[in-house]
Formats: C-alpha cells, sequence, structure tokens
C-alpha cells in the first residue's frame, strides 16, 4: 500500500509539473507573439502616418501558417491578443489563430478566429450584443459589433460558410469554459462591421 500510495504520490506531482510547464511555455509564446504584433503594427502605423486614403486590402497580404499578423483588441475586456495565421495547436498556443482559407477584413466574406477557451478566451463568456471587436492588421483596423452569439457541438462544420459579399467576423472557442478535458461543444460569435470612424468617437 505504501508503494501505491508513492507511486500515486509521485504521478500526481509529474502531471502537476507538466501542466505547469505548459502553463508558462504557452504564457512565453502568447507574450512573445503579442510583441510581434505591437512591433508590426508600429511599423505600418509609421509608414501609412501621411496617407488619408481609405484602406484597401493588400494583394501582397498572404501570410504563412504561423506567421503573427496583427492583433484583436477587445475593449470591454481591455484585452489585446495577438493573431496568429492557422489554428492548429502549435499555432493556438501562440495566441487567437486565423482559420487558413477564410477571408481577412476587406475581402467581403467571412472571417473566422478560434482561441482556446482556457488561455485567450478565458473571459469571452462575458461578451454581449453589442460589445465590439476590433482587428487590427498591417493595413489597417477594422471594428465588429457583436450580433449574435449561439452553442453548437464541437464537430459542427456548418459554421464556417461563404458570407460573400457580406463580411461577417465569426469567434469560435470550446465550451462550456469552465470544462475540464475535451469541451463537447463551442461558443459561437458572430460580428458585423461597424463604420470605423463612429466607433472612433
Amino acid at each position: 500500500m505504501k508503494k501505491l500510495s508513492l507511486l500515486l504520490v509521485i504521478c500526481g506531482v509529474l502531471f502537476l509539473g507538466i501542466g505547469a510547464y505548459q502553463f508558462f511555455e504557452t504564457k512565453s509564446n502568447q507574450n512573445e507573439s503579442l510583441e510581434e504584433a505591437k512591433s508590426l503594427l508600429k511599423e505600418s502605423n509609421q509608414k501609412n502616418a501621411s496617407e488619408t486614403m481609405k484602406p484597401t486590402f493588400p494583394l501582397d497580404f498572404d501570410p504563412s501558417t504561423g506567421e503573427t499578423v496583427g492583433m484583436l483588441h477587445i475593449p470591454k475586456l481591455e484585452s489585446d491578443l495577438p493573431i496568429v495565421e492557422g489554428t492548429d495547436e502549435d499555432e493556438l498556443s501562440h495566441g487567437v489563430g486565423h482559420y487558413a482559407g477564410t477571408s481577412y477584413p476587406l475581402q467581403n466574406d467571412q472571417i473566422v478566429l478560434s482561441g482556446h477557451r482556457d488561455t485567450v478566451f478565458r473571459r469571452m463568456g462575458e461578451l454581449k450584443l453589442g460589445d465590439i471587436l476590433t482587428v487590427q492588421l498591417p493595413y489597417g483596423e477594422f471594428s465588429y459589433e457583436i450580433v449574435e452569439t449561439k452553442i453548437v457541438d464541437a464537430n459542427d462544420r456548418s459554421i464556417i460558410v461563404p458570407t460573400s459579399p457580406d463580411e461577417v467576423l465569426t469567434v469560435t472557442t470550446c465550451y462550456p469554459f469552465s470544462y475540464i478535458g475535451n469541451a463537447p461543444d463551442r461558443y459561437i460569435i458572430n460580428a458585423h462591421p461597424i463604420d470605423n470612424e463612429e466607433n472612433k468617437k
């Protein structure tokens, strides 16, 4: 019995150690990506400071998997989250993942962003209809108003659909937020573009 108890204690310590390591590694990855995003946006803002024209989608904007592309700003949560191209586990450990194959702002179609409920999106349940999400990219800043939230099955792929010519920002994360293990559902937020000048007032 003593040997079994000791073995259980050792296993428990190992699991805690692995969990702590993964948490701090993810936190470090996200901080690194956030600094990359801030640097990227600062550089592009300085470059575009003298331009007064309405932003257009740059034809050469084609980020590769794992590349930090910008930032998701959530005013209500006072949160700035790095956006990384791709939604595999490695990309999601660095921030909010942009679902490959979906659009970016000004492409007039669905934009899909995903993140883990226990890291970047742990407070997503606090957001309500009418709250604002702002996607900051090298070629501009684009704000969206939340118009719908819903819960779907984890295997439901119908949430990713073409919306052209309308632009829709869809944000997804696992649900329930406090679930331990592989969550059975997904929490979905849909948001529509708003006048960015009006949002700045």
